[in-house]
């Protein structure tokens, strides 16, 4: 009897420990749950982290709710629109006709050249100078599939469009300046002479030497060392860059004076005290199809350098010019000083005192226009 009891013992505490062990501890559950958790908190945090770097669509002219347009405009192959406007005597009196393209940040009224130039000039040459907006500047729309190239092309089909001619003029100024470069690239046939102004260098075109670049990138401001850097490496980033406060963002997007040179801070004190603010938003379409698009194009990988141009004049049958200040806060002069000696069919102009706004100093203007039409003072 005592060896059934036992047996009864032993069996009942063989199913109790059978049953016990069918239950999960309470430690195996909240490691699950926090597992889930992070991974929560994993979706959550790369959801919020997406849509912080994505920016808002833009707000393009003339759609609904969108900005008015005003000025008037061409439609290019491609359906999307560019804003010019016109200086100078009329094209159809015109004896030489120039393309201006504006720099980082402006628009078609901030066309240097053609809005100093001195009435003697244009009339006594018969000047005709056409600005438009850039895409996704000002009233032209933008383009997500701009390169490079494509802005050569979009001026292309602007001069056939205006009926400039097979051959026309063309001047960019800093950025305007760099895309320049694309011009003497993709449609050098097109060209009755160019003009770069201060342009604006890529620090990773291929032909530069890796020393001279470093030490130019790193005279620049720390902030906007970071927003190049952000805009070669991780242009995904360049909006969530330029908008976000943890940071000191670009400070040529914010327009620090630290960039400015001695000469910039007075030429700007006399131009802004002189002229009437353009009440027009150069940014109205949105910052990323604007600034942040320029930084990603301008400071990206490029089809080609500079620094391996031909002559598109080989009988010298027109001139590119080069101007640069040796004071170029913006611009390093050692990069523009070395592309001009690859380059020995360009007219090197270095101007000693002279900053990025150099173009604004009075009287520049005709003596850069004298310069393309080779004539003497």
């Amino acid at each position: 009897m005592a060896e059934g009891l036992k047996r009864k013992v032993s069996a009942a505490t063989a199913r109790a420990h059978t049953r016990k062990s069918k239950h999960k501890s309470p430690l195996s559950v909240s490691s699950g749950m926090i597992q889930n958790i992070m991974i929560v908190l994993l979706i959550g945090s790369l959801a919020l982290a997406y849509q912080a770097i994505q920016a808002p669509p833009p707000n393009i002219c003339g759609s609904p709710g969108g900005p008015p347009i005003t000025a008037p405009r061409i439609r290019l192959s491609d359906g999307r629109h560019l804003a010019y406007k016109e200086h100078g005597v009329p094209k159809e009196k015109a004896k030489h006709k120039f393309i201006f393209v504006h720099g980082f940040d402006s628009y078609r009224n901030h066309a240097v050249v053609a809005t100093d130039l001195s009435p003697e000039i244009i009339e006594n040459f018969g000047i005709y100078i056409v600005s438009f907006d850039r895409p996704g500047y000002g009233e032209s729309d933008p383009n997500p599939k701009r390169t490079a190239k494509s802005i050569a092309m979009d001026i292309e089909e602007l001069a056939d469009q205006l009926g400039l001619g097979m051959k026309f003029y063309v001047i960019g100024f800093s950025m305007g300046g760099q895309i320049i470069w694309s011009c003497l690239e993709y449609i050098p046939h097109r060209l009755a002479g160019a003009t770069l102004l201060a342009p604006v260098i890529n620090y990773w075109w291929s032909g530069l030497p890796n020393d001279l670049s470093k030490e130019a990138y790193k005279r620049q401001l720390p902030q906007d060392q970071w927003a190049i850097r952000v805009a070669h490496y991780t242009p995904l980033l360049i909006y969530w860059w330029n908008s976000q406060r943890w940071f000191p963002g670009s400070g040529v997007v914010a327009h620090t004076p630290d960039n400015l040179s001695r000469q910039d801070k007075e030429i700007m004190l006399r131009v802004l005290s002189s002229r009437t603010v353009d009440p027009t938003p150069v940014r109205q379409q949105g910052e990323y199809e604007s600034i942040d698009r320029d930084m990603i194009v301008g400071f990206g990988k490029w089809e080609f350098s500079p620094t391996n141009l031909t002559n598109p004049f080989p009988n010298n049958e027109g001139t590119v010019h080069l101007w640069q200040g040796d004071e170029d806060r913006l611009v390093p002069v050692s990069l523009q000083r070395y592309i001009a000696q690859q380059l020995p069919w360009i007219t090197y102009h270095e101007l000693p005192g002279a900053g990025h706004m150099f173009p604004y100093a009075t009287g520049m203007s005709d003596t850069i226009i004298k310069a393309q039409l080779s004539i003497e003072s």
